[in-house]
């Protein structure tokens, strides 16, 4: 996962995240900065799109759960940021758009200078047949680009 902090927040959103993989049962997670300013890589045994589903819900409940992070992503797979290699994981992602669910796709650079999002776009998006809806898409599929690592997921909106 991703997990965005407040400026000046990295070591209490370090902690804020490590108490809630804790109680929610994972208690060796790897929480550790990115080379880009703002954003924690966040290793956990647990389902990313579940902590974020009971993160989101603790929140409701109490919005004082969360002080120091701001949002929480899920990452389904990390590879090199070329495209050639975004190309290789995103084929296998792909699966998970099934027939006739719209997608859009969204790119997120961070030190990263080797290729436009557009261009990054135009790349990836020739793989995957269905339908392109920008407005309301059933899936997204978020390519995370920090410098020389890509991570990729493919969800719902949500």
């Amino acid at each position: 996962m991703l997990v965005s902090f407040r400026r000046g927040d990295y070591w209490l959103a370090v902690g804020e995240i490590k108490r809630i993989l804790k109680e929610l049962e994972d208690e060796t997670p790897i929480v550790k900065g990115t080379l880009a300013w703002g954003i924690i890589g966040v290793k956990t045994v647990l389902d990313p799109r579940e902590v974020i589903r009971e993160v989101r819900k603790q929140f409701i409940a109490e919005p004082m759960y969360l002080e120091h992070s701001i949002k929480w992503i899920p990452i389904d797979a990390w590879t090199a940021s070329d495209i050639e290699s975004m190309k290789e994981v995103l084929e296998e992602l792909k699966e998970t758009i099934l027939p006739g669910e719209k997608r859009g796709m969204k790119v997120h650079k961070r030190r990263y200078t080797l290729h436009h999002s557009i261009e990054i776009i135009h790349e990836l998006a020739e793989l995957i047949d269905e339908k392109v809806d920008l407005e309301n898409p059933d899936k997204i599929v978020r390519i995370d680009v920090l410098e020389n690592n890509a991570g990729i997921s493919v969800g719902p909106p949500s």
